[in-house]
């Protein structure tokens, strides 16, 4: 702990001047939340007998991952030129899929503290997360982060840094959140750079909700940021968006742990408990003001995150469906960037369409599920969302290939993302090379240094959402970072490839990919499942079809019993009066028989790289 340090502020609302609001922006792996750590122990809030790494992270499966999923704040005291101040600090998410948590935490912040890693320099969602700060007028502090390594230039980094934002590459920060150097240097310049928060105490409350949480003994823990007047507890407040009332049970910060206090002001960031159980009563984005004496305008609130990919989940036991209902509906208060909706497969019941930010975001999701609530589940292959008009004018929106018209398609538009990608010079050829085989489209490339360059492409969602960022990580041999974002959409040659068991369509199976990859989709798809599905009594033949057009085939053979065995001996017809008894019986069991498909062969053939290699 600093001599600087303080115990925590009083519990009273702390005047908007002594107030610094900031988050901490990132590549992932960039040590934000290490930053984090050093910043709680050098203040205080922390003892260091109770100091574990991340501990900002509260979810087993962000510490396991070494990953920030959810967005965290804390409220830290420092004293600097006799002052004593209180800094409220938002650790955020580094990876593309939770660039959500990170805009929404922007909002709420007067300033960003722009953190590079000394050793790796500027990466792609480096610059994701400068440009959505810079779009909301924070107020910038570039920070190289590790220099403690020996792989570590700062000099060499610090000049890129300074060149991105503009300035002199002396006034980058030079720190080691692992050893502590540098870190009370940063918190004194978050002091004098970021500027106090700006609100009308005199005006009614005006709070917007940042996140919020669901507890099992409390209910729905709402975090706010407050904007205008003070809110205190034992008052009743009010939601602008759906008009709900309830009365403020506690109001209070996070220190990191929560700290009841008389009231929040002016530009403090706090958390309130109303004791409401109901998941749907506190929206991200909405604003809480005082029910006596009512805000007549909202804050403009966040917009909403457009999902990218699309995948079913559903139970393995259907008497789970109302449980995954209320475990989504929980999920949905923590994660405002989760969309679904329900919807039934003939294959595999009851089921919710989900859509999702990337494919981390939905194994996180799914993993989520069946840690905190004890879900078995299946997840459909990820799809994304296709526009398709049919000859008659109409226009369908397909976020799942069941939904496909099966009349003539007059066109397919697919949705297009611009894709920005970092990389040593020496991988531009493998990059191009892996780009273009996905259908991109070269838009431009920038030398950021003498070594990193810049690569800028426009293309099909559907080609990177599967297994796009494995590959560009393997051909640069990790060196490689990827952002993207939506960019419109455009028409393509597109084609909906059935699966077909004994002439009946399994929709579980059914896949939207371009012509020139359908048979390779299709040949893929039926072999896997001869594998996968077990022998019946009868021959099944596994087909893969484009509408009417068999594509590919593969034919699982039947048991075969020996009826012969129980002859031992005797006339050639008696054989042969029982090999044909087999054969009819064959043939009518062909004629009525139905193919079990085992819900291990779903979860094996849905799982499986859909690029056609099966799992090791």
């Amino acid at each position: 702990m600093s001599p600087r340090a303080l115990q925590p502020l009083a519990p009273a609302a702390t005047p908007p001047e002594q107030i610094r609001n900031f988050c901490i922006i990132a590549h992932i792996d960039h040590g934000k939340s290490t930053l984090a750590d050093r910043m709680l122990q050098i203040t205080g809030v922390v003892a260091d007998r109770d100091m574990r790494a991340q501990y900002l992270d509260r979810m087993d499966i962000e510490r396991e991952r070494g990953i920030t999923i959810k967005s965290q704040a804390v409220r830290m005291p420092w004293s600097k030129d006799a002052g004593t101040f209180a800094l409220n600090m938002i650790d955020t998410p580094g990876h593309v899929d939770f660039t959500y948590e990170v805009s929404r935490s922007l909002a709420a912040c007067e300033g960003a503290v722009l953190l590079v890693d000394a050793a790796q320099g500027i990466e792609a969602q480096t610059l994701a997360n400068l440009y959505l700060a810079l779009e909301n007028d924070l107020q910038i502090i570039p920070v190289l982060n590790k220099i403690d390594l020996p792989a570590a230039d700062p000099e060499k980094y610090a000049a890129e840094l300074a060149n991105l934002i503009g300035g002199d590459p002396a006034d980058v920060l030079r720190v080691s959140g692992k050893t502590g150097m540098g870190v009370e240097d940063l918190l004194d310049r978050i002091v004098d750079r970021i500027p106090a928060p700006v609100g009308d105490p005199a005006a009614p409350a005006r709070a917007m909700i940042f996140d919020s949480v669901y507890d099992a003994y409390r209910g729905v823990v709402t975090y706010v940021r407050m904007v205008d007047g003070k809110l205190e507890p034992r008052e009743r407040i009010q939601m602008m968006s759906t008009r709900a009332t309830h009365e403020l049970l506690e109001i209070g910060v996070s220190s990191p742990e929560p700290i009841p206090t008389k009231g929040l002001g002016v530009g403090e960031v706090g958390y309130l408990i109303t004791g409401v159980k109901d998941v749907r009563q506190s929206k991200v984005g909405d604003t809480i003001t005082n029910h006596r004496k009512p805000a007549t305008d909202a804050l403009p609130g966040y917009t909403d995150p457009k999902p990218m990919v699309f995948s079913g989940i559903y139970p393995i036991d259907g008497s789970d469906y109302g449980d995954l209902r209320e475990a989504l509906d929980k999920l949905k208060l923590s994660d405002a960037s989760l969309q679904y909706e329900p919807e039934t497969s003939v294959a595999l019941g009851f089921g919710f369409r989900c859509g999702f930010l990337g494919l981390l975001h939905l194994e996180i999701i799914t993993e989520r599920l069946s840690r905190e609530f004890g879900l078995d589940l299946i997840t459909t292959a990820p799809s994304v969302t296709y526009e398709v008009a049919t000859d008659t004018g109409e226009t369908v929106v397909v976020t799942n290939p069941s939904e496909y018209p099966d009349g003539r398609v007059a066109e397919v538009s697919e949705p297009v993302v611009k894709v920005g990608i970092l990389a040593p010079k020496d991988y531009v050829g493998t990059v191009m090379e892996l780009c273009q085989s996905r259908r991109g489209t070269l838009l431009g490339m920038d030398y950021l240094s003498e070594d990193r360059v810049e690569l800028r492409y426009n293309m099909p969602l559907g080609e990177i959402v599967f297994d796009f960022f494995d590959h560009l990580k393997s051909r640069t041999q990790g060196y490689a970072s990827l952002d993207y974002e939506p960019a419109g959409s455009q028409t393509a040659d597109l084609v909906k490839v059935d699966i077909l068991l004994q002439g009946e369509k399994v929709d579980a199976f059914s896949s939207i990919v371009h012509r020139e990859k359908a048979y390779a989709y299709g040949t893929m798809m039926t072999e896997r499942l001869r594998k996968l599905i077990p022998r019946q009594q009868f021959e099944v033949p596994i087909q893969a079809a484009i509408g009417a057009r068999i594509i590919a085939r593969e034919n699982i053979r039947a048991i075969r019993k020996d009826v012969l065995a129980k002859c031992y001996g005797g006339d050639i017809t008696r054989k042969r009066k029982l090999l044909e008894k087999q054969k009819e019986g064959k043939k009518r069991m062909k004629m009525v028989g139905r193919v079990e498909v085992p819900q291990e062969a779903f979860i094996a053939a849905l799982s499986g790289d859909v690029e056609g290699k099966d799992k090791k």
